[in-house]
Formats: C-alpha cells, sequence, structure tokens
C-alpha cells in the first residue's frame, strides 16, 4: 500500500512516498481503508524528534493519527462494526500509521459516523474537539456564566472550544488575527481580541484560561484572572499553580470517549468543523508545511484513495 514515512527526524522536507505492506489484523481489530487524515501539532513535534520520550517511535514511521474511512474487515472478536461502515478514530501517536491508505487499529477506538459527516470532517474531530473538551471540562471546570479566554481561537482546537463554550453558557473572550473575527462571533464568541495590535490583557475578571500558546501569552495570561482563576494549558508541560489560581497541563491520551458527543452535536447542527485546506496524499509535504506556519484556520486535512482534492478555505 501507499504510505507517507519518515526514516530520520526532521521538519517536512523528510516525508517520502514509499509502497509498504499492509498488517494482519488481531481477533479485535480492524482494518480500515483510509480516506482522510486531520493533522496535528503533535505530528510535526513527533516528526522533529522533540517527543522522543514521551512518544517514541521507530523508523520508518507513517504519521498522522486523526483519521476517517471504510472498515474492509474485521476480527473475530469484533461486534457492532462491520466492513462498509464509514468510521472514524485516533491512532497512538507511537504508532501512527494514518496517512496510508490501510489502517489495522483496535475496533474500540472506532466510532461510526453518519452519512452526512464527510471524510474531510469527520478525520478534522478526534484530537482537536477532545482537546478542547478535556481542556475546557475536565481540566477547566468551566461552569455557566463563567468568563473563558481561549488563545489562537481560530486554530483546530480553539474553534471546538469557542463552540463548547458558548453552548456551555459561557461568555467567550477570543484571540485571533482581524481576518478570523467574523467566524470567530459567527461561532459564538462574545469578544475578539487581534492579538497583532491589541492587549489581551485587557479582558479582566476571567475565570478560565485555555491556554494554546505556552511562553510570553502563557506568562501574561495569569494577570487576567479573577480570584480563584485556572489556566489549562495545551502548550506548557511545566505549568504549575500561582498566587491562589489553578494552572494544569492538559495531556490529551485518547479520543474514543469524546468521539460520541462530537457526532451527536454535528447531527444536531450544533457543531462547525472549519477545515483550512484538503490536500491530496502526494502533497502530504505541503500540508505539513502549511500547519507548521501556525496560522491555519481550523483544520489540516489529507485526502487519501479518492485522487487530488482542491484546497478549500470555509467551514465544511
Amino acid at each position: 500500500m501507499r504510505a507517507s514515512i519518515i526514516n530520520t527526524f526532521g521538519s517536512a522536507d523528510v516525508i517520502s512516498e514509499a509502497d509498504i505492506p499492509s498488517r494482519s489484523i488481531a481477533a479485535d481489530e480492524a482494518s480500515v481503508r483510509v480516506e482522510a487524515v486531520g493533522l496535528n501539532p503533535l505530528d510535526l513535534k513527533i516528526m522533529s524528534g522533540v517527543m522522543q520520550q514521551v512518544f517514541p517511535i521507530e523508523f520508518p514511521y507513517v504519521p498522522g493519527t486523526d483519521f476517517s474511512g471504510v472498515v474492509t474487515a474485521v476480527g473475530d472478536a469484533v461486534t457492532g462494526l462491520r466492513p462498509g461502515d464509514r468510521v472514524v478514530g485516533r491512532a497512538a501517536p507511537t504508532a501512527g500509521g494514518a496517512i496510508a491508505q490501510h489502517l489495522a487499529i483496535a475496533a474500540g477506538d472506532l466510532s461510526v459516523i453518519p452519512q452526512q459527516m464527510s471524510f474531510e470532517q469527520a478525520a478534522a474531530l478526534p484530537t482537536a474537539f477532545g482537546t478542547a473538551w478535556q481542556s475546557l471540562f475536565d481540566a477547566g471546570g468551566l461552569q455557566r456564566d463563567e468568563r473563558v479566554l481561549i488563545h489562537a481561537a481560530a486554530g483546530g482546537v480553539g474553534l471546538m472550544a469557542v463552540q463548547l463554550a458558548r453552548q456551555a453558557g459561557a461568555h467567550v473572550v477570543a484571540t485571533a488575527s482581524a481576518r478570523n473575527h467574523d467566524l470567530l462571533k459567527s461561532l459564538g464568541a462574545h469578544e475578539v481580541i487581534d492579538y497583532r495590535v491589541e492587549d489581551f490583557t485587557q479582558a479582566r475578571d476571567i475565570d478560565l484560561v485555555l491556554d494554546t500558546v505556552g511562553g510570553e501569552t502563557l506568562e501574561k495570561s495569569w494577570s487576567v484572572l479573577r480570584t480563584g482563576g485556572r489556566i489549562a494549558s495545551i502548550a506548557e508541560f511545566g505549568i504549575e499553580p500561582r498566587n491562589g489560581n489553578g494552572g494544569q497541563f492538559v495531556f490529551f491520551a485518547e479520543a474514543k470517549q469524546y468521539l460520541p458527543d462530537a457526532i451527536r452535536l454535528f447531527e444536531a447542527g450544533q457543531l462547525q468543523i472549519v477545515i483550512d485546506g484538503i490536500y491530496a496524499q502526494d502533497e502530504t509535504r505541503a500540508a505539513f508545511e502549511k500547519l507548521a506556519t501556525g496560522h491555519a484556520r481550523g483544520k489540516i486535512v489529507v485526502r487519501l484513495n479518492s485522487g487530488h482534492t482542491a484546497r478549500v478555505d470555509a467551514i465544511a
């Protein structure tokens, strides 16, 4: 099968295309014909080698964790799935394997998607939705009528977080460049701050900050918290509580517990999935280069098994 692989650590330029053998499935696994892959910043970090102590990989390594596709076979012990089912899932980062024509994965890690959800939309969900939910509610404890500040709100996690926080009854303050303000307001943000020309510390009495940036942005975020406020960071592993305010690093481990909620909200028309661009498999390098700019609006998706797909910049 055709796959995108890396044989050494580096940036997008270490990616090449190769024919590799498909793996046989175990009794509790399913084989999926991969149709689309949603790229994540973690993919770039794994390829660079900086995550090797946390997520050790072996070469050759097939990048990609978030995927959608069609079940082609199931193991003898699998119930609830059958060939032909349209599914979404997330592979373990150490295993990767998504940017390949077929993927063998535990059947329990798959969720069936509705017909009205495209493969591209499904592939954009697992990490972005799950991280947003975990940050806001599991780690952040967001409650109705609280004020939440979401940094880099036009990114994959940020756009999910804006919608989830608004639906939870929170007052949503977002940071983003000016070109994304209308989009964020349409998805539920009450206030949007242009971080390029405005100081986001003008926001006050914030109950929860969702930090997706780290560094100076995280450091300045402490000043906007009300007494007893908290920060949930997906960018700064070493964050600690400060001056009576909470600080917690959000380590996203698996998507399967969050996917049913994502699918339910989508079916109810309560979740918009924003896709910045769709790339063909032979454009995987270009897709990662776009992701590496840090300025994608929503998700970058690689489309497999169906040839070249036009780029988009829209709510999908």
